[in-house]
């Protein structure tokens, strides 16, 4: 049940943060609460709104610390998603950027987002963010309202620059990937490096990351290129065997010139789906 929901369960978490990696991390602590309480004999009389209403406390909860974290940051560098919808609202909500929606309040994004995105009925909604009928109805309405009004705005979307540094380890380290040099990738990863592959599994220390590596070596579906994810520098994962097309990304952090970490979304297709994805200029898209 959890694994046909996750999709959905990140759309919420997603446009509620504004961020379709920083919904992912909202989808796994999610995951994680509901198993526990599940393990530890919570009674479950409807599981799809358990479970939003699980994933919605857990965005609540990113928003209070993303707030205290940035409270000096405004959130102008939201990225934008499309998503098909039956009503002219439905459409106006799925079609909106992630950016716009931060421009909601909380209670109105998260009503625009339950009924107009994913489709949930006015007492769904009320079952999962705990507010009343008439509650709903309110921020549902005026967060149509705004939507509308922020849709005939026009779009300040800039590209993001790359800086010098980024660029040449960036570089390098898709250089030696798409050689399949992997010796010489692993070369530049550090004895403490995590991998995350989003959704699989988790690896600790350069012994464990070599497999990751060795993965990669047996598949030919792959090739990399330079571009940013939400504004981020990322390594786009394209598909040569379908026109090239991105089928995921990475995102690494370095230690100087070391890999201390990466994170791997090649497969949460749903994420690549919701992300604002560019490819730096030059790159072959």
């Amino acid at each position: 049940m959890v694994v046909g929901l996750r999709p959905k369960l990140h759309r919420y978490a997603a446009r509620m943060a504004g961020s379709a990696i920083e919904g992912e991390d909202i989808v796994q602590e999610a995951v994680v609460k509901a198993l526990a309480a599940h393990d530890g004999g919570a009674l479950v009389e409807r599981p799809e709104q358990w479970l939003f209403r699980i994933a919605h406390n857990a965005a609540q909860d990113h928003l209070r610390r993303r707030q205290r974290e940035r409270s000096r940051i405004t959130e102008a560098d939201m990225t934008t998603v499309e998503d098909l919808s039956a009503s002219a609202e439905a459409r106006l909500a799925a079609a909106t950027s992630l950016r716009s929606f931060m421009r909601l309040t909380p209670a109105q994004r998260s009503a625009v987002i339950l009924v107009d995105v994913l489709g949930l009925s006015l007492q769904e909604t009320c079952e999962v963010t705990g507010a009343t009928l008439a509650a709903v109805k309110a921020s549902l309405h005026r967060g149509r309202a705004e939507l509308k009004a922020l849709a005939m705005a026009p779009d300040e979307a800039t590209i993001p620059k790359l800086d010098p540094g980024d660029e040449r380890r960036l570089r390098r380290y898709i250089d030696l990937f798409n050689a399949r040099d992997f010796d010489g990738v692993r070369a530049l990863i550090a004895e403490d490096v995590q991998v995350d592959v989003v959704n699989r599994t988790r690896l600790r220390g350069k012994k464990e990351a070599s497999t990751y590596f060795g993965n990669y070596d047996r598949m030919n579906d792959w090739a990399l290129a330079l571009g940013f994810v939400e504004g981020r520098p990322a390594i786009l994962i394209r598909n040569p065997q379908a026109d090239n097309a991105v089928r995921g990304f990475m995102l690494v952090d370095w230690r100087s010139e070391e890999v201390v970490r990466i994170r791997d979304f090649r497969h949460v297709s749903y994420c690549v789906a919701e992300a604002d994805i560019l490819f730096v200029p030059g790159e072959p898209a």
